[in-house]
């Protein structure tokens, strides 16, 4: 007798649980997507070294610290010296065997800033991956660079200005022509 009360509730939340229309409310779950949030998801071309295929846009150095303390500042840190995830400022390291440990931070680990611009625009936020709009992107990545010393901040970036931005240590990420490694005293993890 005891269980009966249970019984029934359990069978009561379960005959409501299958009257809640399908489809409906917030995941809309069995709802045919808009063209829109077709395009939203639809892998878009790879953008190249050289800087073709990045989209039309444009960013300052200004606009991208707003961007980056309203969407970032949660996982990488004030100013991106590290939080949850990974510091992505900091000094580049020097040309020399004596490197250890390596600090993995933008001017150190992407070779070219179209690959930095490429992989933002597809990954983050990490909670809304996708989401930010390629002015935002461009703008982000000015003001990365800027925090980074890599450029100077003086004009925006666009699909004209990103490509010309020469990466500090594009020499160390590249194969070493002898041996055909990459640098060998720098131990990744």
């Amino acid at each position: 007798m005891k269980r009966l009360p249970l019984l029934l509730l359990a069978l009561g939340l379960l005959a409501w649980v299958l009257a809640q229309p399908v489809g409906q409310g917030r995941y809309r779950i069995g709802t045919p997507l808009t063209p829109q949030e077709v395009e939203r998801w639809n892998i878009r071309p790879s953008i190249l070294p050289d800087g073709r295929g990045l989209p039309p846009g444009e960013g300052t150095v200004d606009e991208g610290e707003k961007v980056y303390n309203a969407q970032c500042l949660g996982c990488h840190g004030a100013n991106g010296q590290g939080g949850v995830f990974n510091r992505l400022v900091g000094e580049p390291f020097p040309v020399t065997k004596d490197v250890d440990p390596v600090d993995f931070v933008i001017g150190n680990y992407w070779q070219y800033p179209t690959t930095l611009f490429d992989y933002i625009r597809r990954a983050m936020p990490f909670q809304a991956p996708g989401t930010l709009t390629d002015d935002e992107v461009y703008a982000l990545v000015a003001y990365l660079l800027y925090q980074n010393g890599i450029i100077d901040g003086s004009e925006p970036m666009n699909a004209q200005t990103l490509p010309k931005v020469q990466m500090p240590a594009r020499a160390l990420l590249e194969l070493d022509p002898t041996t055909q490694k990459r640098f060998p005293w720098i131990k990744l993890p």
